[in-house]
């Protein structure tokens, strides 16, 4: 396969918009983690589920760290590719650009992880309003 600049070019706009919303994801959980805390400490309330709360945002907390890392991985690797290219090392350029699409698998992974988790986040939710419809 050759590679040149329009290889790594295809990924510039992939990744910031990636990051873009791994960025949302993580200011959207963050406003959540401060609700909750607001709660726990202003209002001494405490939500039904409260352990597997913790326990699910910490977990969506880790994982999302990880998307984002490694996301980031991925767009200095692609950086990497463009800078080898510059030099003319196309060997070089390759593996670093191969480094760049594992790395952005790996962060794929990771958040498809988190949807999963979010996704039990809103069933913990649910629960405890299911519990009250069948009384």
């Amino acid at each position: 396969m050759n590679i040149d600049y329009t290889v790594a070019a295809l990924m510039f706009p992939a990744i910031p918009l990636i990051m873009a919303v791994y960025s949302n994801r993580f200011h959207t959980l963050s406003s959540l983690i401060r609700k909750i805390h607001d709660e726990y400490v202003f209002e001494k309330h405490t939500p039904p589920e409260w352990q597997s709360q913790l326990i699910n945002l910490n977990s969506r907390v880790t994982v999302l760290k990880f998307s984002i890392m490694f996301a980031a991985f991925g767009f200095l690797f692609n950086m990497g590719t463009v800078f080898a290219l510059y030099l003319n090392e196309v060997f070089i350029a390759r593996i670093i650009f191969v480094s760049c699409c594992v790395s952005m698998m790996i962060s794929i992974g990771f958040f498809i992880r988190e949807i999963q988790i979010s996704t039990k986040a809103l069933k913990l939710h649910i629960s405890d309003m299911d519990v009250n419809f069948r009384d």
